[in-house]
């Protein structure tokens, strides 16, 4: 057992003609044979995924019914088990009082010969420490386990219909790599969404606070940008990027980050930076700009509306990942395609007289643009030092631990 084998005892005896076979009449005054030691060695990926649980912060914990022994053998090869943590047997269990097991269970790593109210204990001490825990099993006796955890992954192949019935998830290949290669596709999801809302947010916000504070100041009049070409912007400019912001991979060290606080919305600290430098940087040079050429309105709102375009296609260039720089983590192909589209999209409609009447915009002279390009460097400069900022926060911030079952 302690080699990690199953160990099976082998024994004989002869039966007497006519002899009633039951369990009081066979199984007696037998003949010890031997013993044979069977092993289901772990699978190669197996390891890899606890390896790569350990790093971000989950912590695997194996329940079994096998041997004390061959429990703690097996789990030390997956690596599990590490000298020195604790191992409890079902008996042992039982016989401690649930505020003792509360604290220690952060302790024990592995649990032989348990019962399904075991299984029910060890589920319900973790939550109580405010973790999140996910618990796999494929038997009848494991779904009130799976029903109490915060995710239950039931096995697709040899679980049995009540376990699935009762779980959040369900492996169909019935391997552990398969969790975190879905933790792994959560976290990207996650990270896709918050880049998508951040930059929709971000661009609409900027809008919303030039448009109105130049109307609530100076009144409808100097609108700074016609409806058509507010329409154009939102649905051109803004929408084409944000999606393809949406299928961007993931980050090189999106399964090194700690587990995310549950609680934490996803309009975290970093989306909150990103939108404040909008508001201390972007916003003040747009009225800035807007009321230095006020004299002649038809010149403050090309201006308005290409710096408007160039900064927001630089912002989408840039949020190609929220953490790292663009040099490190470059756009997607569909991202280029979107902001390369929307560039040839303006010049084209740029050249018809009547779309520059609807927008109210004129032709840009080089010089507007040199200048607008400038201040697209500054907000790309800025954008790269709150990505350094957000990766030294995160770098000093304690960890927050989950815990898989």
């Amino acid at each position: 057992a302690d080699g990690a084998l199953r160990v099976i005892a082998l024994a004989c005896r002869e039966m007497p003609e006519g002899l009633v076979c039951t369990e009081e009449t066979v199984e007696n005054q037998l003949v010890f044979l031997g013993l044979a030691g069977m092993i289901d060695p772990p699978r190669d990926e197996a390891i890899e995924a606890v390896r790569v649980c350990k790093k971000v912060g989950i912590k695997p914990v194996m329940i079994t019914g096998d041997h004390k022994l061959t429990a703690v053998a097996i789990a030390r090869e997956i690596g599990i088990y590490a000298q020195g943590d604790r191992v409890l047997v079902g008996s042992e269990l039982e016989s401690i009082p649930d505020e003792e097991f509360d604290r220690i269970v952060s302790e024990v790593t592995v649990y032989a010969r348990v019962s399904p109210t075991d299984k029910l204990k060890i589920v319900k001490a973790w939550k109580k420490r405010g973790e999140v825990v996910a618990m796999t099993g494929d038997g009848v006796n494991d779904a009130p386990a799976l029903k109490h955890a915060d995710i239950g992954v039931a096995m697709g192949i040899s679980g049995t219909d009540v376990a699935k019935e009762a779980s959040d998830m369900i492996l169909n290949d019935d391997n552990f790599a398969t969790v975190v290669k879905a933790i792994e596709q959560g976290r990207w999801i996650y990270d896709n969404i918050k880049k998508y809302l951040t930059y929709l947010l971000r661009c609409n916000i900027t809008e919303v606070v030039v448009i109105g504070g130049v109307v609530l100041i100076s009144g409808p009049e100097y609108l700074p940008l016609l409806p058509a070409a507010i329409l154009y912007m939102n649905l051109a400019t803004d929408g084409l990027p944000a999606l393809a912001l949406g299928v961007s991979p993931p980050d090189p060290d999106i399964m090194e980050r700690p587990p995310r606080d549950p609680r934490e919305s996803v309009f975290s600290w970093d989306v909150r930076m990103f939108i404040l430098m909008a508001l201390l940087i972007e916003i003040p040079f747009f009225f800035i700009l807007f009321y230095h050429e006020l004299a002649d309105i038809a010149h403050a709102r090309t201006e308005i509306f290409f710096l408007f375009i160039i900064v927001e296609l630089i912002i989408a260039l840039n949020f190609s990942s929220m953490r790292y720089s663009i040099f490190k983590v470059p756009p997607n192909k569909w991202l280029l395609a979107a902001i390369f589209w929307e560039i040839v999209l303006v010049a084209a409609l740029m050249q018809i007289p009547a779309v520059r009447e609807a927008f109210g915009i004129l032709m840009p002279a080089a010089s507007d643009l040199t200048m607008i390009l400038g201040f697209g460097v500054l907000v790309f400069i800025s954008m790269e030092v709150i990505k350094k900022v957000i990766r030294w926060r995160s770098s000093v911030r304690p960890k927050v631990a989950s815990v898989a079952t």
